[in-house]
């Protein structure tokens, strides 16, 4: 019995597996000729030219330019089409909710940026979502509808198991178990939420300091303390969607908290979070602290520290790798990484001086001994973990010739 248009190993199929392996080229290396393409793919040239004759004819490629300054004729150069598809992410913090729309090949086309002070009682949550969603929508000079997913980052986790925000009570308003029901009812596309700070892993094992590992952590500082676990190349969520919410731990060197989520603090927040970074400056006679927020003055501080020569700067640096390390070394002794990505402004702002002495203090404390790195995604990194993870499965969906 002859196969359905379905089944593995038919014509169609075949030729749909071809034309991604194609359209995932032209994403890695831009445009690429005929020729070109053929040789990545193994494929022959009346086999590539038919590929590119049929992507051409569905939107996803576009012809563009020609090779030039290479000897021999000039040959057609070929490019994903940007407008084949679109995707949004949305950064969600109390202070404001950051919105970006891309193109198909990741290119932001637009961004917004609505400021949320206070607890806004006025404006529902779904109505600030809807409203910087359109806001970026409208900067790149599209419609709602021309976005195929949106990917909403937050603190915290929704609890599968009851639909609540969990480990994020600082996010007024955010807390509705009816929330996820009323963003589906108000938003044209399909949606998906996932926690602020595995966004940022993502966005590093994307594009960053941790493409091509499978098993890492990340470790993030800026308003809190948090981790992703990457493990087997996929975020580890845990059965709650706690996972690596160590802001919690318990550590030598600070009271034992008990009731943390409403406390919501404890061991190893307040040992190594960014507050912790000014308070420590002072302790050690550092004049000219910071005024403002404490996750900008601690990156600030940790600037000046990894700059500056003088002792006391010399000294902050070491006592607070010592801090980052008492709570990384229960993460590495109960997982076993191959690589620990530093991330968030209070720590990239640090550096390599930084980096060197918390990785010196993990290989004394603890005996699995992972690669330390800082993090290569400085700008807006919740966001760019958004649009990734958006992305990834607007492909999916739009790259199917399948179908």
């Amino acid at each position: 019995m002859a196969g359905t248009a379905g089944t593995p190993g038919t014509p169609r199929v075949l030729r749909a597996m071809n034309d991604r392996a194609a359209l995932d080229l032209l994403l890695e290396h831009g445009p690429l000729s005929r020729t070109r393409i053929g040789k990545l793919t193994g494929l022959s040239k009346p086999t590539a030219s038919q590929l590119l004759s049929r992507l051409e004819a569905a939107g996803l490629v576009l012809a563009t330019g020609t090779t030039e300054g290479r000897p021999g004729p000039s040959a057609q150069l070929y490019e994903v089409n940007p407008a084949a598809g679109h995707a949004a992410g949305l950064d969600v913090t109390p202070q404001r909710i950051l919105a970006a729309v891309a193109d198909i090949t990741g290119r932001t086309v637009g961004r917004f940026e609505l400021p949320t002070p206070g607890r806004r009682t006025g404006t529902p949550v779904v109505q600030q979502v809807t409203d910087a969603l359109d806001g970026a929508v409208k900067a790149a000079g599209l419609a709602r509808d021309d976005v195929h997913r949106l990917v909403i980052g937050t603190p915290g986790a929704f609890d599968p198991t009851t639909g609540r925000l969990r480990y994020a009570s600082h996010l007024p308003g955010w807390h509705s178990p009816t929330l996820l029901e009323e963003l589906a009812a108000a938003l044209p596309m399909p949606f998906e939420y996932e926690n602020d700070v595995n966004l940022v892993a993502l966005a590093e094992q994307r594009l960053g300091a941790a493409r091509g590992h499978a098993d890492f952590v990340l470790l993030w500082n800026e308003e809190g303390l948090g981790a992703a676990l990457v493990l087997g190349g996929r975020l580890h969520r845990g059965w709650t969607g706690g996972a690596g919410e160590v802001g919690f731990l318990p550590v030598p060197g600070t009271p034992l908290v008990r009731q943390v989520t409403k406390a919501n603090s404890g061991g190893y927040q307040e040992l190594a979070g960014s507050q912790a970074v000014p308070r420590l400056a002072r302790e050690l006679g550092i004049e000219d602290i910071p005024q403002g927020p404490y996750a900008e003055a601690a990156a600030e501080l940790m600037a000046r520290a990894a700059e500056t020569d003088d002792e006391p700067h010399r000294e902050l640096l070491r006592a607070y790798a010592t801090r980052l390390a008492t709570g990384l070394a229960s993460l590495v002794s109960v997982l076993d990484p191959e690589l620990v990505v530093l991330s968030g402004a209070s720590l990239t702002s640090g550096g390599e001086p930084l980096r060197a002495l918390v990785q010196a203090e993990l290989e004394e404390l603890a005996a699995s001994r992972p690669r330390l790195v800082v993090g290569d995604v400085r700008e807006h990194p919740v966001l760019r973990g958004a649009l990734e993870s958006a992305l990834a499965t607007t492909r999916d969906e739009v790259f199917d010739t399948s179908r």
